[in-house]
């Protein structure tokens, strides 16, 4: 065993016991989280705009502060980006984590000093916790490759502006440094297909023991490590042993990147988001994701199917029930305020806090009523691939087909792009049509009701969404396909990449 390996043992077995404490005790450290929001925020314009010197109880917040997506805090993000100081949070922003919105366009999340060193503590934790339930710390010996965005930065008014997977290579603990891959000038590339080239040329040969980034993205780099070596990836990384994901549900990838690796390997799911690093998986027996309530965040939650609502239900933690889907807001030490941060969550346990992500608010097919979430169409898919062990699927979304020719019925139209498609198409559709009438009532009801026919499928090409997406500038880093939308706006455009089969 190596030095770092023996040493991290020890200092795992430290950091587990400290976070028990809040483990233990969920909603006193929630309490102290929002004691010191509100202490921090009277310090502030938004807290003056808002009242906080009045704010006395969890109920005066919520009256004085409106739940809010990055248009209602812009004005706010405007002031602090032109460098005005004491305007969402005390001082300036250490940087603003720049990333795109669907409704937004680009936006600038304020990443404070206080925050960012949640983000890093965060991952840090997900990593030791796997160290003490395993007891395996080997893959710390060997070189660590995160595939990121760029972490060049620029500086507007003193702030440094980037991308939050760039701003948190700046902050990668001194001794990861020597084990971190791939190196700086690769990781600046900007074009994602030669960035990964570079970076199978650097790691190719390299003792890789641990690789993290979002599914599709690692997927990719599989692709190209194996076209480059005819080898799978076992045999060109045989200590490679800890897998890192988060950004996408990972079981519509799982299989395929176990394919492609050449063995089952454990994995630790994360939640971070440029708005703060919310969860992580913290049991190899379970994919449940513990809540994090010790990181700067104070918690709120919104049921999902009031959320549109003029006063929807506002819940804090001791107030949930497992199995509700609800929308998550956030309050945070980077001075986000009621901030929906658009992603739907259920509990799964409340000892301790646990969570699935199952979607996003503005992610749902509801054209007809049926209101469809993301959840529902993975769980159908997963089912259909396990009916049909033949099909491997790349990447797939879902769109209502509302005025179709031919004096159709309407219907939903599940785009996917098949590395290996069914053997029977036709029972493929029906399997994953039935599996989702049986998941959501409302869709059973306007199938049987005959207001919908059953689902269609359109095969893609294999490398169709990654055309796609370097279409539309958006290949490679955080960046990634809704898995379904109320709309055709992807859906029409992502037809010309249909398979000729």
């Amino acid at each position: 065993m190596g030095l770092k390996a023996w040493l991290a043992k020890p200092f795992a077995r430290r950091v587990v016991r400290k976070n028990e404490h809040w483990i233990k005790n969920p909603l006193l450290a929630q309490q102290a989280t929002y004691n010191h929001l509100i202490a921090q925020g009277r310090r502030t314009k938004f807290g003056s705009d808002h009242g906080f010197n009045e704010v006395n109880s969890y109920e005066d917040f919520k009256k004085s502060v409106p739940v809010q997506d990055y248009e209602g805090l812009r004005p706010y993000m405007e002031l602090a980006k032109n460098g005005e100081e004491d305007i969402l949070w005390p001082g300036k922003p250490e940087y603003f984590a720049k990333t795109s919105g669907t409704t937004s366009g680009t936006k600038y999340i304020p990443i404070t000093q206080e925050s960012i060193k949640t983000h890093i503590k965060s991952a840090r934790d997900a990593l030791m916790n796997y160290v003490v339930e395993s007891g395996d710390s080997s893959f710390v010996n060997g070189k660590m490759i995160f595939l990121q965005g760029s972490p060049t930065m620029n500086k507007e008014n003193g702030i440094n502006i980037g991308r939050l997977s760039g701003i948190v290579a700046h902050h990668v603990p001194n001794y990861l440094q020597k084990n971190r891959m791939p190196s700086f000038e690769t990781n600046c590339i900007e074009d994602w297909e030669d960035k990964v080239d570079k970076i199978v040329e650097e790691t190719i040969r390299e003792d890789m023991t641990l690789i993290s980034g979002i599914p599709p993205w690692v997927q990719m780099y599989f692709d190209k490590l194996k076209e480059k070596t005819g080898k799978p990836i076992k045999d060109i990384f045989p200590h490679f042993s800890l897998f890192v994901h988060g950004g996408v549900n990972f079981e519509p990838y799982k299989s395929k990147l176990f394919e492609s690796i050449g063995r089952d390997i454990p994995n630790i799911e994360t939640y971070p988001a440029s708005e703060g690093f919310i969860a992580y998986q913290d049991s190899q027996k379970s994919t449940d994701l513990l809540l994090i309530l010790d990181n700067g965040i104070f918690y709120e939650f919104i049921p999902s199917d009031e959320f549109f609502n003029e006063n929807p239900t506002r819940l804090s933690l001791g107030e949930v029930k497992t199995g509700v889907n609800y929308a998550l807001v956030l309050n945070t030490t980077a001075g986000l305020w009621g901030y929906s941060i658009g992603d739907t969550i259920k509990f799964t346990s409340t000892t301790p806090y646990k969570i699935r992500v199952t979607g996003r608010i503005k992610h749902f097919i509801s054209a007809f009523g049926e209101h469809v979430i993301g959840s529902e169409v993975e769980k159908a898919m997963n089912f259909a691939c396990s009916k049909h062990p033949e099909v491997e699927v790349v990447e797939f979304t879902v769109a209502p087909q509302v005025n179709p020719t031919n004096d159709e019925l309407p219907y939903h139209e599940w785009l996917i792009s098949f590395a290996s498609p069914p053997k029977d198409q036709n029972l493929f559709i029906k399997d994953l049509d039935q599996k989702l009438q049986e998941l959501n009532s409302y869709y059973f009801d306007l199938v049987s009701g005959s207001v919908l026919q059953p689902l269609k499928v359109t095969p893609l090409k294999p490398d169709a969404f990654i055309n796609y997406m370097k279409a539309i500038g958006k290949l490679g880093g955080q960046n990634k396909v809704p898995r379904l939308s109320n709309d055709r706006k992807i859906a029409d455009v992502i037809t010309d990449f249909k398979s000729s089969e």
